[in-house]
């Protein structure tokens, strides 16, 4: 992959322990590394893989200002004076750092395979899963003994129904006629639970989902969540898997493909402000075609984009422009 792409710089400052002091200048992403070049001189002093990143973390330098952290081989980098925020930067390296472990894949040709992190952070992945397949299965047992208790239930007190009518019966007068019809059986005092029509939502098959980073307004900070392809729909949910936004196919007006790694869906209105989502993700280069086959007549390539628009062609050898211009 070429590592030339840019997808993101932000304006920052980045801590030189050498001699003690910040020096301004642009954190820069590409699909393979994170560079620092300063203002003056235009030098490069960060230039580490995404593969080698053991952990970011958002901390506080001297106790006061807001700083993003990168810890790799053992070294701790520090940047701060992030723009437009450090949740922002957090956010998308975060996406790209992560997407990167679980691909297990270098991004430049002859580069050394460093996995060990992915197959680490893959196998507590794996643990947690089989946590909590153990934890259903008791759950399922525990549902089924209560359902059993609930059957039971109701069978005795059908039968203290049954046997309050025959005692009534035997306590009242031998002339009264009318003892038998003013009771009723309990099947006529419970009527059938009608079961649910299925939702036929529920049962549309997904045929792509991808974590993103989802910006809804210019003025909103990104936040992580998934991207959903359906045959009739794309669906928009936070980390949270709350529903955020569906789009209907035939609602959709345009698809602008900023990068190969960006797009923005849009659903205009009259008389109300569009409705837009700006969608950046690492997985984005496997999704493109999929739109490109749904929304033929809706989707447009932008300039950054053109080299990919192109089937079958990598994003990567068509393009070394910049993507997002700080």
């Amino acid at each position: 992959m070429n590592e030339d792409i840019r997808i993101h710089s932000w304006p920052c400052s980045y801590y030189l322990e050498s001699s003690k002091q910040w020096v301004p200048g642009k954190l820069c992403l590409t699909p393979a590394s994170i560079r620092f070049a300063a203002d003056k001189g235009g030098q490069l002093l960060v230039d580490f893989r995404l593969a080698g990143i053991s952990e970011i973390k958002k901390e506080s330098s001297h106790l006061i200002f807001s700083s993003l952290t990168v810890l790799e081989k053992g070294t701790k980098h520090w940047f701060s004076s992030l723009q437009p925020n450090r949740n922002v930067v957090f956010n998308v390296l975060e996406h790209f750092w992560r997407e990167q472990l679980f691909s297990g894949q270098e991004g430049a040709a002859g580069a050394p395979l460093e996995s060990s992190k992915g197959k680490e952070l893959t196998g507590m992945l794996e643990g947690s899963q089989k946590r909590l397949e153990d934890t259903a299965k008791v759950l399922h047992s525990q549902g089924e003994q209560f359902d059993n208790i609930m059957r039971g239930l109701h069978k005795i007190e059908g039968d203290m129904d049954v046997a309050d009518r025959l005692l009534t019966e035997l306590e009242s007068p031998s002339w009264w006629p009318f003892s038998t019809k003013l009771w009723k059986t309990p099947l006529e005092w419970k009527p059938k639970e009608t079961p649910a029509a299925p939702d036929p939502k529920a049962q549309e098959e997904t045929l792509l989902r991808i974590p993103v980073i989802i910006t809804h307004r210019p003025d909103s900070n990104s936040k992580p969540g998934k991207l959903t392809v359906l045959p009739s729909a794309l669906e928009i949910r936070d980390c949270n898997s709350q529903l955020l936004h569906r789009f209907h196919s035939r609602e959709v007006d345009d698809i602008r493909v900023h990068s190969p790694y960006e797009i923005s869906v849009r659903q205009r209105f009259i008389g109300k402000p569009d409705t837009c989502y700006r969608l950046l993700a690492a997985r984005m280069p496997e999704l493109l075609p999929l739109l490109q086959v749904q929304f033929s007549k809706k989707i447009q390539f932008m300039e950054d984009a053109l080299g990919f628009a192109g089937a079958g062609r990598s994003p990567a050898a068509d393009l070394g422009t910049s993507v997002w211009q700080a």
